[in-house]
Order: C-alpha cells, then sequence, then structure tokens
C-alpha cells in the first residue's frame, strides 16, 4: 500500500505537470526507489517512459529523447558508482542544451546532495512536487496495443533503435513467464 500511494502520488504530479495518455518521458536515474515509482507512474497514467541507463552520456540522452519525442526526464542529482557520487542532473542540462526541444520539464531526486543548476519553469524538486500530492489517483483504461515503453539498443553500431512495448504485450510475457 505504501508503494501504491507513491505511484499515484508521482502519477499526480506528471499530471499536474501536463502530461497525459499518449506522452512519453525519459527516465535517467540510478537504482533508486523512486525508480520503480517512476516507472509505476507513468503506466498508472498511459505516459510511455524510456528509462536511460545512468552511464550515459548527453549525448545518448539526446538521441533518445529525440527519438521518443519525451516531453520530460525524471533523474537525479547524481547518483553513486564504485561509493563516488556521479553526476546525472549535469548530463540532462548539457542534453538539453545540444538538443531533446521536446523535452518541457525535468523532475530531479536529490540523492546525493550534489549542488545543480535549477532553471525557473523547467526543473523541480522531486520532494516539492510531492509534498502535496494525492495519493488517489485511479488508473488509465488502456487498450492492449497502448505503448508501455521504449527500450532501447545501444546504439553501438548505428543509431540506437526505439523497440515499443505494448501494455498487452508485456502483461502476456510477464503471465507467460
Amino acid at each position: 500500500s505504501d508503494l501504491l500511494a507513491e505511484v499515484c502520488r508521482f502519477a499526480n504530479v506528471l499530471k499536474d505537470l501536463g502530461l497525459e495518455r499518449g506522452d512519453r518521458v525519459a527516465i535517467y536515474m540510478p537504482m533508486i526507489p523512486e525508480l520503480p515509482v517512476a516507472m509505476l507512474a507513468c503506466t498508472r497514467i498511459g505516459v510511455a517512459h524510456s528509462v536511460i541507463f545512468g552511464g550515459f552520456s548527453p549525448d545518448s540522452i539526446v538521441d533518445r529523447c529525440e527519438d521518443a519525442e519525451a516531453r520530460a526526464v525524471i533523474t537525479a542529482d547524481g547518483g553513486y558508482r564504485r561509493g563516488v557520487p556521479s553526476e546525472l542532473k549535469t548530463n540532462v542540462d548539457e542534453a538539453l542544451e545540444i538538443g531533446a526541444s521536446s523535452v518541457e520539464h525535468v523532475v530531479v531526486v536529490n540523492r546525493c546532495n550534489i549542488e545543480v543548476q535549477m532553471r525557473e519553469g523547467r526543473d523541480f524538486w522531486w520532494h516539492e512536487l510531492m509534498g502535496d500530492a494525492s495519493t488517489e489517483c485511479p488508473a488509465e483504461p488502456m487498450d492492449s496495443e497502448q505503448l508501455l515503453y521504449l527500450l532501447y539498443t545501444s546504439g553501438t553500431t548505428a543509431k540506437p533503435k526505439g523497440i515499443m512495448h505494448t501494455t498487452g504485450g508485456y502483461l502476456t510475457q510477464v503471465t507467460y513467464t
């Protein structure tokens, strides 16, 4: 029930940012509890997500955000790699400087207490947005062919290709497995 409450709160945050069924977001986060919360919140309201590996460069963020036409990026100030903070928000800022013009909002989890630049009107702290968000958010009914998430190839041999996973196809595979 605690997870459901957090998922509903963040789903309401996304809705308050203007995201709705059919939109897409990029998730560029470390392995922290907010990661599955963000993924499930997107799913709850029909917003497709694309997880971007936290070790990727700003160019990789641009490629994936532009291809997905992501309206938002969910990230953290940083993440720990081998016990040392690795900046993530800085990479997102650089990516948005060079491309990814579809991105309207950046939601940032304070993970490592790294001082980051926050652009007014675009960048928001996760904890501030979640403060007053309701824990009630009914799940959006989805068609089986509704896009659930995009999973990109590494792009080592060419431009990364987004593989589209649908709601029904994903649930069928989960049941089968």
